[in-house]
């Protein structure tokens, strides 16, 4: 047995499932029969449901229709949410509650302080907590705290709010990915989540088009509150309403979807079997977590994350400050931040889609990091005298976020044992709170208009993106080839219903990493 653990690297302090001699230990097969996914309670009589392809998209319109725009939606509020700060910070909020110097700059960055103080047990929550129902708690609290926005007299309290903003969006990105590794195949998980992450786009539509409205009609008719406290809580208010709406209709898992028949149900749970991960166990693995931490990949994610989003943290929170920058008015920003937000939306979901109808979502998702490099080469080196071409280099710039979705679905798609991947999406999401956190402060004053330290530095974050990238690809199809190699061997046997046995992504044989 010594000699098989040291040629399968795949298992982490305990044997491997899938064995060269041909069938496991009773005893360790028992262990992960006893302690194995959600999904093995629906098959308990051994039975294997055989899904037509007709059935599979009948199953697939059903579960898109369901969940999909409840998750498109509160995905796009929950970046509107984060950047109400940026339209209030040029509809008056820095003279009402008299921010000075690098006020604005931490009350930016305090929101990311929330989130990455509350991002590893938020994620230990989502495992052992029913799913849906602790995602509506954190959408209907965060909702409640935006609005209390409204109601800061000085940067103590801004401060204050916006970490518990923070502390209770940190739910979100995770919880959304476990939802879409649950409900999907591999192959469409690319494309859910191009789509619901790119309603970040939709949600800097529609934010920026609410501020343009409030600010211009607060100009022409006055208002008995300031128009920027309206944004809070009209936003806050419509987030609080949504996560009631999502308390009702989002299901735990396939087990307990009210809008599916019970054979359904099953149906939906054997649909998602070929992934190798199951739909869920709440239970706490040590060796887990170890792997996790002991695996190269994670830490190219996280890099990539931190990387990625100290560019993010200082577009995010400076985009409106920025088109000022151009030349154009406070009131001008409001409106021409939004095509900023159709770019975003048209690169992700295309990508997305490419990237699953290709096969390479590492490929598609490094081309946009391309095209925003190009937009910032813009903005630096064109003169203040060109505001059009500095303001379609802005626009270059939203096709970014298609590198982090590309591989936030890869935690999705390629991160196997529910302990594992909760620990990898809580490191990969607090290495991005710590980029947003430095982003905001790359901005400094006394480089206003240019801003040139901070866009160069944007720069050199996202070619080190690409290097990573590179990383990424050649080690999944490294593990690939050892794997096939591995299944290859002439006494080896993969045991029954071993896609439900809660196996990790290095300890499973039969686990094919996607690129």
């Amino acid at each position: 047995m010594a000699d098989e653990k040291s040629s399968f690297p795949y298992g982490v302090e305990k044997e491997p499932i899938s064995l060269e001699e041909g069938s496991a230990p009773p005893s360790q097969v028992m262990k992960h029969a006893n302690d194995a996914d959600e999904a093995m309670k629906a098959f308990r009589d051994g039975e294997i449901d055989v899904i037509d392809e007709a059935t599979n998209k009948r199953l697939l319109r059903t579960i898109d229709l369901n969940i999909m725009p409840l998750l498109c939606v509160v995905y796009g509020l929950n970046y509107l949410d984060k950047t109400t700060l940026s339209y209030a910070s040029i509809m008056g909020i820095k003279k009402d509650i008299n921010l000075k110097g690098d006020d604005y700059n931490w009350i930016s960055s305090m929101f990311y302080f929330g989130y990455l103080a509350w991002e590893y047990p938020t994620n230990r929550l989502l495992q052992r907590l029913p799913l849906a129902k602790y995602s509506s708690f954190c959408i209907i609290m965060w909702g409640l705290v935006l609005c209390c926005m409204a109601a800061v007299q000085n940067d103590s309290g801004a401060l204050a709010v916006r970490f518990f903003l923070g502390v209770f969006e940190a739910a979100v990105t995770p919880g959304f990915s476990f939802f879409t590794s649950q409900w999907y195949t591999k192959a469409e998980q690319g494309t859910r989540t191009g789509i619901w992450f790119s309603f970040n786009g939709f949600g800097q539509i529609f934010g920026g088009l609410v501020a343009y409205g409030i600010a211009h009609g607060a100009a022409l008719h006055g208002s008995s509150i300031a128009p920027w406290k309206i944004v809070f809580l009209v936003t806050g208010l419509l987030t609080a309403v949504v996560g009631c709406i999502f308390l009702f209709i989002m299901p735990d898992n396939q087990l307990n979807a009210r809008w599916l028949s019970k054979a359904d149900r099953r149906r939906a749970i054997e649909r998602v079997r070929i992934n190798q991960q199951g739909i869920g166990n709440k239970h706490f693995k040590a060796y887990q977590l170890k792997e996790a931490l002991a695996d190269p990949l994670t830490w190219a994610f996280a890099f990539y994350a931190l990387t990625s989003d100290i560019p993010n943290g200082g577009l995010s929170n400076f985009f409106s400050q920025l088109i000022v920058s151009f030349g154009y008015t406070p009131e001008q920003s409001l409106l021409y931040g939004t095509p900023g937000g159709a770019v975003e939306v048209v690169t992700l979901i295309f990508c997305g889609y490419v990237g699953d109808r290709y096969g390479n979502r590492i490929l598609v998702g490094a081309s946009g990091l391309v095209v925003s490099i190009i937009g910032m080469v813009l903005i630096v080196a064109l003169p203040l005298s060109n505001p059009s071409g500095r303001l379609a280099g802005y626009y270059l710039t939203q096709s970014a976020p298609t590198g982090f979705v590309a591989l936030l679905s890869l935690i999705a798609s390629n991160v196997a044992g529910y302990t594992k991947k909760t620990t990898v999406a809580a490191l990969y999401l607090m290495a991005y709170c710590i980029g947003n956190i430095i982003g905001p402060q790359t901005f400094r004053p006394q480089d206003a208009p240019r801003y040139i330290p901070a866009e160069i530095t944007i720069i050199v974050c996202w070619c080190a993106c690409l290097a990573d990238f590179g990383f990424i690809y050649w080690y999944c199809k490294h593990q690939n080839r050892k794997k096939a190699a591995f299944r290859a061997r002439p006494n080896y046997t993969k045991l029954e219903n071993q896609e439900w046995l809660d196996l990790t992504d290095r300890e499973n044989a039969e686990f094919v990493y996607t690129i």
